[in-house]
């Protein structure tokens, strides 16, 4: 749902604003889960008091992270007018790595796996988006610069999901990025709240499927997963995004793209999972002790 969304992004960018897109995307994806909270508090038959108590508990949490989707969001969709759907992916799957990067200045150390995955994502980065020429876009620019606001969204639901009503926390965060954006659109955005009739179908899929959908499902999911298992799960939306530029585009990224693909693939899965070597050897030991 997420890597076709770049798809939807990129044709979005043609006809609106970035500020407008997001806005409008995003309060769509309000308007779809308001109601399943409705009736799922109705079918539990839950409280007056407990619902009340459940939606004040994940304001601030709800606007601290929708303050981080909105930049994120913001600055994904304002790249996307000079930048491939199938690039875009790639580049802002990053912030997988940044994760557990991340998650080192809270007191956990950087292993070897790591260090080689932020190493081989860092170079697939340098040949995804720098030029033979040694320059680098404004669009991947801005991508690069989304990676960190991810990384904290996601360390953030994992902090606040097991503890608060996860479908009020991910309404929470769409209705204050919805707002801000909104905001954001009467400011930046050179013609606001137009052009929405030429993109209609990317508004509708960007904000029932990716938001309404996806965006949901990330905040219920991080409630059993640790950051570092969903952030490589949620990976394969560079995959989906590069597939979708390619068929419903006609996107190429060429040879040097593509290796850098994959190796920031590798980084990626190395970082969250470990080198090949490592499960290899503990199969050796284990045969070596039953021996």
């Amino acid at each position: 749902m997420w890597g076709l969304a770049f798809v939807a992004q990129r044709v979005g960018s043609e006809h609106v604003g970035a500020f407008t897109f997001t806005g409008v995307r995003f309060a769509l994806g309000a308007v779809v889960l308001a109601p399943l909270i409705v009736v799922s508090d109705r079918v539990r038959k839950v409280p007056r008091e407990r619902r009340r108590a459940a939606t004040k508990a994940v304001v601030l949490p709800g606007i601290l992270i929708g303050m981080l989707l909105t930049i994120a969001v913001n600055l994904q969709q304002a790249a996307m007018s000079d930048t491939a759907a199938g690039n875009a992916a790639f580049i802002t799957g990053l912030y997988m790595v940044f994760v557990p990067v991340i998650a080192a200045f809270r007191g956990h150390r950087s292993s070897l796996n790591t260090i080689v995955g932020v190493v081989a994502s860092m170079v697939g980065l340098y040949l995804i988006s720098v030029t033979d020429a040694f320059t680098i876009g404004r669009g991947e620019l801005l991508l690069i610069l989304t990676c960190i606001p991810w990384a904290v969204q996601i360390l953030l639901i994992e902090h606040y999901s097991p503890r608060l009503s996860v479908l009020r926390l991910a309404l929470a965060q769409f209705v204050t990025c919805a707002v801000l954006s909104s905001l954001g659109a009467l400011v930046f955005d050179p013609a606001p709240f137009t052009g929405m009739g030429e993109a209609l179908i990317p508004l509708l899929y960007g904000g029932l499927v990716s938001v309404g959908i996806a965006y949901t499902l990330q905040v219920v999911g991080q409630r059993h997963a640790l950051a570092t298992h969903a952030s490589l799960i949620m990976a394969t939306e560079s995959v989906f995004g590069a597939l979708g530029g390619a068929l419903l585009l006609g996107e190429n990224m060429g040879l040097r793209g593509y290796i850098g693909a994959a190796l920031m693939i590798a980084g990626i899965v190395v970082s969250q999972v470990g080198l090949p070597s490592a499960p290899l050897a503990a199969l050796t030991d284990t045969t070596e002790s039953s021996a």
